[in-house]
């Protein structure tokens, strides 16, 4: 017997080459990996002590003395379970923050079950009420449903209710959308947002698109050491529009990273980090400037643990 050729050249190599679908994550990370390019705002002086208790318990103590504003003090404390899923995920996970001036932000996460996920949020402002939203969430084997109640009020019949669903269609093409409905005395509405993201091997395109208006984002990894992002955003109710352009710089051998960005409102700023091994610390230096307002404010902080 001769060697037997298949009729289909390439069929079998194929069918190896075909990646599994995966679980398409959440809605509100679908941007996720451009908006880390951008530098964070920051201005005054920020130091950050962060202390671990034990393996589950850690707080951080934050001092900002703002130059715009007043100065803060805000104490958090974070609790983690031992349902691991992930480097990045445990449950039950409890956060808790509170400030000088008695407001307070606290978030619950709990794994009802494998594929259940439930969020809880409360915030206040000087003991008064100001958001009170609960999540639940589904992750089957391909794709994502998320429901959200925010601020319900049965005493005035006002809600916020939001739905969200993402299908990985292939292993790099994920499709969904986001309905929104609201209501509360004298007004009522409901509107929907298409979402697509196109995963490749270096850069993810993720579009938004709905009644309210758009939202585009680019993101690429040009190598270890270069990312950049593009993000456009436009609001039909605002009449407004936006462009920016960011970018990050890694220097792994001298502990530095540099993060940078541009916009269309003639905003431009960056943010310079340094890390102190074999010290648990980080310096980081930024600066931002407004020229169409003529504002400019830089900043220093300090993060220890």
């Amino acid at each position: 017997m001769g060697n037997v050729v298949s009729p289909v050249p390439g069929l079998r190599r194929g069918l190896r080459r075909e990646e599994p679908i995966s679980n398409p994550g959440s809605f509100d990370e679908l941007h996720r990996k451009c908006k880390e390019v951008f530098p964070q705002q920051m201005e005054g002086v920020k130091l950050v002590i962060n202390k671990s208790l034990s393996s589950h318990f850690q707080v951080t103590h934050t001092i900002h003395m703002s130059t715009i504003g007043q100065s803060s003090y805000h104490f958090n404390a974070t609790f983690v379970g031992d349902q691991q899923l992930s480097p990045t995920e445990a449950f039950p996970t409890l956060i808790g923050d509170i400030s000088n001036a008695g407001s307070l932000n606290a978030q619950v996460l709990h794994l009802l079950a494998e594929r259940i996920r439930t969020k809880a949020i409360f915030q206040t402002q000087q003991s008064k009420f100001v958001t009170w939203q609960f999540d639940t969430e589904y992750r089957g084997e391909d794709y994502t449903a998320t429901l959200t109640l925010g601020n319900p009020d049965l005493i005035s019949e006002s809600i916020i209710l939001v739905a969200h669903f993402l299908q990985s269609v292939t292993s790099r093409l994920v499709l969904g959308g986001e309905m929104v409905y609201h209501r509360r005395p004298g007004e009522e509405g409901a509107f929907i947002t298409l979402a697509g993201k196109y995963t490749a091997l270096k850069w993810v395109a993720t579009l938004n698109l709905g009644y309210g208006g758009a939202h585009a984002s680019y993101y690429h990894r040009a190598n270890d050491q270069i990312q950049v992002g593009v993000e456009f955003e436009a609001n039909t109710r605002l009449q407004d529009t936006n462009f920016a352009f960011g970018y990050q710089l890694t220097l792994p051998q001298a502990n530095v990273v540099f993060r940078g960005f541009l916009d269309s409102n003639w905003c431009v700023g960056a943010v310079l980090e340094k890390k102190l091994p074999p010290l648990p610390v980080t310096l980081a230096l930024g600066a931002f400037l407004n020229h169409w307002k003529h504002r400019f404010h830089c900043g220093f902080s300090i993060i220890v643990g």
